[in-house]
């Protein structure tokens, strides 16, 4: 991370009563649009690891919301300025076709559009991480 962040990187870790025999970390960083895809292509090839990532909108970009997980892989939305997630009209046209043949159900399909799938999974993880130090870094941009 700490390339693709520019900055030396050192984590806290402390232990993940979610999962026993694992450890969680938080880290919160500024920099320029985009840097939350690199750092999620850096970390996305560790083995076993969760993670969040978001990226706040600013006045000349949308904002981003990326999950993984070791069984979903790579979840990611294009979030305003309030945080909503936005869905292209060409993922929901999708949804409704898949809804339509009988494939799936567009519940279904509106729900991984929004992330349920991760969240279910990650929502423990979350919880137990409350009170977990966070460090801050900070980049000019």
């Amino acid at each position: 991370m700490g390339g693709v962040l520019g900055a030396a990187v050192s984590l806290d870790w402390t232990p993940q009563p979610a999962q026993p025999g694992t450890y969680r970390a938080e880290l919160s960083w500024t920099g320029a649009a985009g840097t939350a895809a690199a750092v999620v292509s850096a970390l996305r090839g560790w083995n076993h690891l969760r993670f969040e990532i978001t990226e706040e909108p600013t006045a000349s970009t949308e904002g981003s919301r990326y999950s993984f997980t070791p069984e979903l892989g790579v979840f990611h939305a294009v979030t305003g300025l309030h945080g909503d997630i936005m869905i292209p009209e060409d993922r929901l046209r999708s949804a409704m076709v898949k809804a339509g043949t009988g494939e799936t159900t567009l519940e279904l399909e509106v729900d991984k559009l929004l992330g349920k799938p991760w969240d279910d999974e990650l929502e423990s993880f979350r919880y137990a991480g409350e009170g977990a130090p966070v460090r801050w870094l900070h980049q000019v941009v």
